[in-house]
């Protein structure tokens, strides 16, 4: 099972959009999610406070700010095959 990282804040609206991409993607896809609020951390906050929201895969960064739902489910459909 994939686990996608999601990396948000509280009252984005982009941030809800990819989480529901996400959700939505998990009717295709084993997937687990895992979202994760950046002013929890500090380095987070640092690290994504302008690119959110940021979803990670397998600890790579796949996509950030306005997320494709096409453009994730492409890089899961290459993620299965390769598995």
């Amino acid at each position: 099972m994939k686990e996608i990282v999601v990396y948000s804040k509280h009252g984005c609206p982009l941030c809800d959009e990819a989480i529901e991409i996400i959700k939505d993607l998990q009717e295709e896809f084993p997937l687990q999610m895992k979202e994760i609020d950046i002013y929890e951390d500090d380095h987070l906050l640092e690290r994504y406070q302008l690119m959110i929201p940021v979803v990670e895969m397998d600890g790579e960064m796949i996509a950030y700010g306005k997320v494709d739902k096409n453009f994730i489910r492409k890089r899961l459909l290459k993620e299965t095959v390769i598995d």
